[in-house]
């Protein structure tokens, strides 16, 4: 009880509702067992199926793939390696690509608001209850000076989980704007990678095989990932040794 002080103002419910609103549609997603959908073995099990789908829908088709991705990714549940392959192979690498990563950029959005909403004011809150509110302030002043590189570096090559990351960049302050852009520059050449991937995955499910996903840690794919994530950074490090002001 010591942090919180009798009479101080407390947060309305109504901030917990978008994150609370996310838990609940997360629980939900397991307690269906919506997951065991998201597998390389349902993909190609189900392949004809949403083939036909396409075909019948036409352009609404990747529209729906599109909200489908955002949900997912909002929810933050794994598979999106999957859900992005399956773009390539139902709509082609440059199609399925950008579809995804709109999908996916849209989700993130989604999960930055609702956690900038409803644990924004706590976390500063908490901060100022146990008089460190002015270290809290130069962390956040400290992250939005070099929130672009950040972020996009972290978007490039996924250190941390994609949930992890759009939480801390609510915590901390960032820019929506700011946000929505790094996203999605950041995650475009990965999902442009698994797009292409799901493009050539016909032939692998006609042989009843799988993909090689170890095939995304071979160099020529990782080493470029990693050459533009420390490019982001280098204007960190140069203000921080003082050769830029």
């Amino acid at each position: 009880m010591g942090d919180f002080a009798e009479g101080a103002p407390r947060i309305p419910v109504r901030r917990w509702l978008p994150l609370a609103a996310l838990a609940a549609a997360v629980v939900l997603f397991f307690a269906l067992g919506l997951e065991h959908y998201l597998t390389f073995a349902r993909l190609a099990e189900n392949r004809a199926a949403l083939e036909y789908q396409v075909a019948r829908l036409g352009p609404a088709a990747v529209v729906s793939y599109v909200v489908l991705y955002a949900v997912l990714a909002a929810l933050s549940v794994p598979g999106a390696a999957i859900l992005t392959m399956a773009g390539g192979l139902l709509f082609g690498t440059v199609v399925g690509g950008t579809a995804a990563l709109v999908g996916a950029t849209v989700g993130a959005t989604v999960l930055f608001t609702a956690a900038r909403t409803s644990l924004g004011a706590l976390l500063e809150r908490r901060a100022q209850r146990r008089g460190s509110a002015d270290r809290f302030k130069r962390l956040e002043a400290g992250f939005r000076a070099h929130e672009a590189s950040y972020l996009l570096a972290l978007r490039l090559v996924p250190l941390f989980p994609f949930w992890l990351v759009n939480l801390v960049a609510a915590l901390l302050g960032m820019r929506l704007r700011t946000f929505v852009l790094c996203s999605l520059v950041g995650m475009a050449p990965g999902a442009f990678v698994y797009a292409g991937i799901g493009a050539g995955l016909g032939a692998v499910i006609a042989r009843g095989g799988e993909p090689d996903l170890a095939a995304l840690l071979a160099p020529r794919i990782l080493l470029p990932l990693l050459g533009l994530a420390a490019l982001t950074l280098l204007p960190v490090l140069a203000r921080r040794r003082g050769l830029v002001p």
